[in-house]
């Protein structure tokens, strides 16, 4: 995901519903909550191993995408490389969760770390070796469905470490906010790396920092102390989707992915098409760091206060500011639209979060994470796949045209369905306070 964590403040974040009378209420996050949090008892080793772990999830796809076009000249079939992690991401973690769910994070993490590096370092021996159309798109595929995916889990795991409150609402804003510090790092190292003598150099350090942060946070004793959920209820085949506020959540998340997929692949060929092609990551990070900076003032007096209307406003907006990326007619006009574009990224993020709280039914809260990142992984595999062919056909302006129609559109869907993420309908939902 950029499709898609560290270190942040005041953010105050609108999480929590009565299990007994289901009003929502909100609740003032401070700084000693984060403290409390990010010391509490068994996690440090855990939240250190999963910024290793989580740190290339912007990267992975995209010095895959970066690698793919400089070493076989084509935005078309690196956006279709760059999809295939995307998809296989987004068909693996929902698996991987309700796995984690049964079993706890250990031995499934472990095992994926392991298959990860070896179908990464084929995909790199592939593109060195300008292998077949085909087999690109299938080892690229292995690679998204191997990636071990820490996020959930970590996720996942405030709910054994602190209690129900402000304390874990820090945790999850933290969750949410310093992932779009990874979405600053990732692509602007991928942009950078991509210059050097060796493209393959992001994707391979991106593969071995995933892998390891993997491992690590597998071997914690937090993660280890983990049993899973034996005592929870008999779920449906549908398992966290059979909550109707998770699909409208679902739905939000997909178009978040779609905008954002759309312009990760627009930006790079805008600063290709200009002569710098090593500028394109470097702008993907800009419009993170205004959504970082953004999120926290935003955090302050989120609106619109209640979570349903605020996922599609948020999503509505945010089509929007992207609308605008056609605008510009040079890289630096480009950067200041991007800055603004922006600004609604980390609101949407820590919603998403939010919400999952709120919709998820009791024992799921691991594939419901799963959920949120497959439904973005499968936007930004949707737009990345669109807009390569827009960017090759008719120019990066028609591409970020796209993105911006594409999320209007979904934040209308979600609009028709935002009753049911005011009012639950699964029975066991997980409904307590969080914030």
């Amino acid at each position: 995901m950029t499709g898609t964590h560290v270190q942040f403040y005041c953010i105050l974040v609108r999480v929590s519903q009565s299990a007994d009378s289901g009003q929502a209420h909100t609740g003032q996050i401070r700084l000693t909550d984060y403290r409390a949090a990010l010391t509490a008892p068994g996690a440090r080793w855990p939240v250190l191993a999963s910024l290793l772990g989580r740190l290339p999830i912007a990267m992975i796809a995209i010095s895959a995408m970066l690698y793919t076009q400089r070493e076989m000249g084509s935005f078309a079939l690196a956006g279709v490389v760059s999809a295939s992690i995307l998809i296989g991401v987004a068909i693996a973690s929902v698996a991987q969760g309700r796995i984690v769910d049964k079993l706890g994070p250990t031995r499934p993490l472990l095992v994926l770390a392991s298959v990860f590096l070896v179908a990464s370092t084929a995909l790199i021996l592939a593109i060195d070796g300008h292998a077949a159309e085909w087999l690109l798109v299938i080892l690229a595929f292995l690679v998204g469905a191997s990636e071990p995916m820490v996020a959930s889990p970590s996720r996942a795991l405030w709910m054994r470490l602190v209690p129900a409150g402000s304390v874990r609402a820090a945790a999850y804003a933290y969750e949410a906010i310093s992932m779009e510090v990874f979405f600053i790092l990732g692509p602007g190292i991928a942009g950078l790396l991509i210059g050097l003598p060796w493209p393959g150099l992001g994707l391979a350090i991106g593969a071995g920092c995933m892998a390891a942060g993997a491992v690590a946070f597998a071997l914690s004793p937090a993660a280890r102390a983990w049993r899973g959920e034996p005592d929870a209820p008999a779920k449906s085949l549908l398992g966290a989707l059979a909550s109707t506020g998770m699909r409208t959540l679902t739905i939000a998340a997909f178009g978040f992915g779609v905008v954002i997929g759309f312009v990760e692949v627009a930006v790079p060929a805008s600063a290709t098409n200009a002569g710098v092609p090593t500028v394109g990551g470097l702008l993907l990070g800009l419009w993170s760091l205004s959504s970082v900076v953004c999120g926290v003032l935003y955090g302050l007096r989120p609106w619109p206060r209640p979570m349903h209307l605020r996922l599609p406003v948020l999503l509505g907006g945010f089509g929007i500011l992207v609308t605008t990326l056609a605008i510009p007619d040079s890289l630096w006009a480009l950067a200041g639209f991007m800055l603004l574009a922006g600004v609604l990224i980390t609101p949407q993020a820590t919603a998403h979060s939010a919400t999952v709280e709120l919709v998820a039914p009791r024992g799921t809260m691991t594939e419901a994470f799963g959920w949120v990142i497959t439904a973005v992984t499968l936007g930004l595999a949707a737009g990345q796949s669109v807009s390569g062919t827009l960017v090759e056909h008719a120019g990066p302006w028609l591409s970020f045209l796209a993105a911006g129609l594409s999320g209007l559109l979904l934040a209308g869907v979600v609009w028709s369905f935002r009753r049911t993420v005011a009012k639950p309908k699964v029975a066991g939902s997980v409904l307590a306070p969080v914030g």
